[in-house]
């Protein structure tokens, strides 16, 4: 195992578990977008450019800007940017939702032939950045198009949501 790539794996689980672990949601935020950088930083590190650079877009630039939209849009106070104290029944569900998500990962990975060898006929494909980005541009730009309308009506949608007043109660008013 190579140093850059227990650099990367440290920084980017790291970074994570720290965002995990904190009260305010625009730090977590941050720290995610650290943490989304070195996924990328790992494909670069694996020799898959293309999908790095998907990695940046989708989830640095886009998701990132999403996520931190919504918490600014839907907080009304600094007091509502902490995250409320944990419950028992919070550490349960995510304790059993983790070992789901865990057991059919590892169903699927004892279930694969990992040891079998490729075969001289079985046909390989050679995808490169260019013929891959030539399918997305060519036949595909279609549907490429309706995904961007479609995450761009869902974001507006959520402006708007978070755009109306809420009824203030007692407690709530200043």
């Amino acid at each position: 195992m190579s140093i850059a790539f227990l650099v990367i794996a440290l920084g980017t689980l790291g970074t994570a578990a720290i965002a995990m672990s904190l009260r305010n949601l625009i730090h977590s935020a941050l720290l995610l977008i650290v943490s989304w950088g070195g996924v990328a930083s790992f494909y670069l590190w694996a020799g898959a450019e293309f999908v790095a650079f998907g990695q940046v877009l989708v989830y640095v630039g886009a998701v990132s800007m999403v996520v931190l939209f919504a918490v600014l849009l839907t907080r009304h106070s600094r007091d509502d940017l902490a995250i409320a104290p944990d419950s028992i029944t919070r550490v349960v569900s995510a304790l059993i939702v983790g070992g789901t998500v865990l057991g059919v990962m590892m169903g699927a990975v004892l279930s694969t032939p990992l040891g079998s060898k490729i075969t001289a006929d079985a046909p390989t494909h050679n995808l490169s950045v260019r013929s891959l980005g030539m399918q997305l541009m060519g036949p595909h730009a279609a549907a490429l198009l309706v995904i961007g309308v479609m995450l761009t009506v869902a974001l507006l949608g959520a402006v708007v949501i978070a755009s109306f007043d809420r009824p203030t109660t007692g407690k709530e008013s200043r």
